[in-house]
């Protein structure tokens, strides 16, 4: 009878199911509106507006209501019908604020550009980081490498996240000392984020930000109009466990004010061994209409959290001997009886912890933004858990906040500004002096052979009584502890764009960016393990060693500052079948470093501020309402980093260089009806790629070493790319990306270092010149595929249930490498020019169900998901390194020469995940 039922109310709605088409305007202008989203209410089904304001939704309901939505404007909703016009009004309270701070682009931008809407983000995410919700977009490629919570990376053709600009809410997230991007800053925060915009290439991002991989534009959830809010409760693999509230008020005080907060909880164990999280995660908005010329916005948004991590790859057979074996050129001598890799570790291997008495009951050491408070205990506190201690932890607390102000001069004038602060408290974890292993020679025990791991017991025996008298006749003294290597920082800046409709069709804006951030380095004394003090030589300042205790500084103390601004200046043109934007940049970037642990604590600066100049423009024209084209073109300077300026111990660069880079991109946009196309081809050069090399002198600057810059480490990347999307029946629907690249260097680099000599007066008497050469031309470039394919079909059987099924491929997976790996000496014929070690070839298949259950009470809406990744819980490589010098297996003749080197046997790796889940509810009230 049940099952009746059931079959009755599907085939029901299936057959009572319609094709809506329709505009939508501005109600004011009756202009169309470009990229307005039409969605059929309490579903995921819906689409966006094309360039001429049209949309078509399939699969809708007979008797549902579509919503028409633009940031900007106030929502529509209307009874479905089979032509359908929406106008829409500009908003009393605009929320358009965001996206001109973050420089999105829209259909008239002639950028290669993806988004991914919150809708899409809920569907397919999962609570994984935020990177790996686009690697549906072509050219893209991010793992979640050793698989600990935030430990993601993203690459964009063949750039890694130093050379893709990351922007939350228009400020730049990228650490403004070496440019990374540590997406446990951010673990949570995709709960309150509105859409992430991938824009690849050079970008329509007008900051002096120089970002030639691409465009990370992710904007969080306004201040909502309507009041309500949402309870999410998820469980998964790893004991995962998270919980979400967020709540709007909606427009109060005369409609001039609105709020919005998110909370969220996260806990698990962690799918590969001891990865464990433990994380909160907070969001907050508010948006202030004080009059019709002025708006204000102000937003605060963190992930204090803390996680066991897997730091460490491993040689493939390590983690996989069946997944060995099937590779060609991985030797099998390498885990035969008796080998380096004898013993298999399994797929949920982690190096990076091992287990411990649970008698030992010593206490850790660490500080973040609100330890106490969220975690308890204070500073110093018991271990994550009593039974295992991980080497590698990271904890950290990076809150951003921003206040905007948007004002209205005039009709034809606006400024926008945005003044934030973020600020970051934490670091991570690691061994200091010498610890104990477990090592190969020892019995049956399956971590005895490579790989190791730590002997916690042995080391806290050995330290719990081991009396030195020279510092104590009491106290135990350690010989090996964990150290904190911690990060604390405060960035201020200010963002503040000026807008100029000189008529209807040109628009100008000028702009500063002005950002100054002071960072303290230091590593800490986190655990004794059994002992009662440590000694420690770094500090100059005590030359016959000090005795530090918990929370005690060791190793190395310093203080970096950073101050930069940029200016920058835009003009864009629109009018009918033809738009074009053209942008101008100048920026300036100063470093300088002070190091604690000297008697002097000398203030080194490197001279001058670094100057450098972006320039920018590109073209769209519309050869009919259904397709059209563009190009761009640019010229980019990014100054060095400050590790390549200022060395770790202080060494000053003798003449650091800009990296230069010319990109050059055209490409044609289609759609019609229930398909659409995006396909581009670019051509990127990176010229002078900063690389260094610290030489050993007598006469150096520093006295004793040097840093000097490579000169001809070029790269041209290039390559095609494709989306594309089509509504084949009203209930399928079929989505696909693809990215083709040719990322290799281009030809050889070398590196020359001059000496003054002197004689025993200190008169110059003559210069020694040393040459570096490095075999380079014609190798790929490695750490991402240079194929990469993404196939979605995504099923709607009946009002409110979406089934997707997402593929992944990549080919072409080059490992990462270092051009300093390939240095030689005398003549060519002594160079390594093999090509580096490409890993095989893999496929994933993850599957997505949301169910939008048909309950509603009192407005009370609940809805369920289930994400399965890794389907089929394939085994694949998805991240590798040539040659490790940690976990190669060598094979070399009589004359000690390397037979096999750049291959799956010398390679150490990172493996996909096993197959886990991700499921929940979703209570919107």
């Amino acid at each position: 009878m049940l099952a009746g039922l059931l079959f009755f109310s599907i085939a029901t709605q299936l057959l009572a199911q319609m094709t809506v088409s329709g505009v939508v305007k501005d109600s004011q202008t009756g202009e169309a509106l470009a990229g307005a989203n039409v969605v059929v209410d309490g579903t995921g089904n819906g689409a966006a507006a094309g360039s001429n304001g049209q949309f078509t939704v399939n699969n809708v309901p007979s008797g549902a209501s579509l919503t028409a939505s633009m940031i900007g404007y106030t929502s529509v909703s209307m009874e479905a019908s089979s032509s359908m016009t929406f106008r829409l009004a500009p908003s009393a309270l605009e929320m358009s604020g965001l996206e001109v701070l973050a420089s999105r682009a829209d259909e008239k931008t002639p950028v290669a550009y993806t988004t991914v809407t919150k809708a899409e983000m809920e569907a397919r995410l999962g609570s994984q980081d935020i990177p790996m919700s686009l690697n549906t977009t072509p050219s893209v490629y991010a793992t979640q490498q050793g698989g600990g919570a935030g430990d993601a990376r993203i690459n964009v053709r063949g750039f890694n996240q130093r050379n893709v600009a990351v922007m939350i809410n228009g400020v730049p997230q990228n650490d403004m000392e070496n440019g990374w991007v540590y997406w446990s800053n951010w673990d949570g925060v995709g709960d309150a984020t509105s859409s992430i915009q991938m824009q690849r290439g050079l970008s329509a991002v007008n900051l002096a930000t120089p970002s030639i991989g691409g465009t990370m534009n992710i904007i969080t959830d306004p201040a909502a109009h309507k009041s309500g809010g949402k309870f999410k409760q998820e469980l998964g693999a790893g004991s995962f466990l998270k919980t979400t509230l967020n709540y709007n008020t909606g427009l109060i005080m005369d409609d001039k004010l609105a709020l919005s907060a998110t909370l969220v909880r996260k806990t698990g164990e962690g799918i590969i061994d001891a990865t464990w999280t433990d994380a909160w995660a907070y969001y907050f908005g508010a948006s202030f209409q004080m009059n019709e010329k002025n708006r204000f916005e102000l937003y605060a948004v963190g992930a204090p959290q803390r996680h066991g991590q897997n730091l460490y790859k491993q040689n493939t057979a390590t983690y996989a001997q069946e997944l060995a074996a099937d590779m060609e050129d991985h030797d099998a001598s390498s885990y035969a009886a008796g080998a380096k890799f004898e013993t298999e570790g399994g797929r949920m291997f982690n190096q990076n912890w091992a287990p411990v008495s649970s008698s030992y009951t010593g206490k850790q050491y660490w500080y973040m933004y609100g330890v106490g408070g969220l975690f308890g205990g204070g500073e110093t506190q018991d271990r994550h858990d009593p039974n295992f201690l991980n080497e590698r932890e990271n904890f950290f607390h990076k809150p951003l906040v921003n206040f905007n102000h948007y004002l209205t001069l005039n009709d034809k004038m606006r400024l926008s500004s945005v003044l934030y602060w973020s600020g970051g408290s934490g670091g991570g974890t690691g061994t200091y002096g010498s610890v104990s292993r477990k090592p190969a020679v020892e019995g049956n025990n399956w971590w005895a052979s490579s790989p190791w791991q730590w002997d916690w017991d042995a080391e806290i025996a050995q330290n719990s009584s081991n009396i030195d008298a020279a510092y104590s006749t009491s106290e135990n003294r350690s010989t090996g502890i964990l150290r904190n290597s911690i990060n604390r920082q405060d960035t201020y800046g200010l963002i503040s764009k000026l807008n100029f409709d000189l008529n209807e069709s040109v628009k100008l804006q000028a702009g500063v960016d002005w950002r100054t951030a002071g960072i303290e380095h230091a590593r800490e004394v986190r655990d004794l393990l059994g002992g009662d003090y440590y000694v420690d030589f770094a500090d100059d300042n005590s030359p016959d060693g000090k005795v530090v205790r918990l929370g005690d500084k060791i190793a190395y103390s310093n203080i970096t500052t950073v101050d930069w601004l940029g200016f920058f200046g835009q003009g864009t043109y629109s009018s009918g079948a033809l738009s074009a934007y053209g942008m101008f940049g100048w920026s300036q970037i100063a470093y300088t470093y002070q190091d604690s642990f000297t008697v002097a604590k000398a203030v080194i600066d490197h001279g001058d501020a670094i100057t450098a100049t972006q320039l920018k423009g590109g073209v769209m024209y519309d050869l009919n309402d259904n397709i059209s084209l563009f190009a761009n073109y640019g010229l980019v300077e990014k100054p060095p980093i400050m590790d390549n300026v200022i060395y770790f111990d202080g060494t000053v660069a003798s003449n650091p260089e800009n990296e230069k880079f010319s990109s050059l991109e055209g490409g044609v946009n289609y759609s019609s009806g229930a398909m659409a196309v995006k396909a581009n081809y670019y051509l990127t050069k990176w010229m002078d790629r900063n690389l260094t090399k610290s030489v050993t002198t007598g006469q150096g600057s520093s006295g004793d070493t040097d840093v000097i810059f490579l000169t001809g480490v070029d790269q041209d990347h290039s390559g095609l790319e494709v989306e594309a999307s089509m509504q084949v029946i009203d209930m399928l629907r079929l989505d696909a990306a693809f990215g083709m690249g040719n990322w290799q260097f281009v030809g050889d680099a070398s590196g020359e270092y001059q000496e003054a000599e002197f004689d025993s007066l200190g008169n110059q008497t003559g210069q020694t010149s040393t040459t570096y050469s490095y075999a380079l031309e014609g190798l790929y470039v490695g750490d991402m595929p240079q194929t990469g394919l993404s196939f979605g079909a995504t099923l709607t059987p009946l009002q409110g249930l979406s089934i997707q099924a997402l593929l992944n491929y990549y080919d072409k997976n080059y490992s990462d490498w270092s051009p300093s790996a390939r240095e030689y000496s005398g003549d060519d014929s002594d160079a390594d020019r093999a090509q580096v070690y490409m890993a095989p070839s893999y496929s994933k298949l993850n599957l997505h169900v949301n169910y939008d259950l048909p309950i509603d009470i009192a407005g009370t809406k609940i809805s369920a998901f289930l994400h399965v990744f890794n389907a089929l819980d394939a085994v694949y490589v998805q991240d590798a390194v040539d040659n490790s010098q940690y976990n190669g297996y060598y094979i070399e003749d009589d004359n000690d020469n390397v037979l096999n080197s750049h291959s799956a046997s010398t390679a150490e790796v990172f493996l996909g995940t096993p197959r886990y889940f991700n499921a929940g509810l979703t209570v919107r009230f």
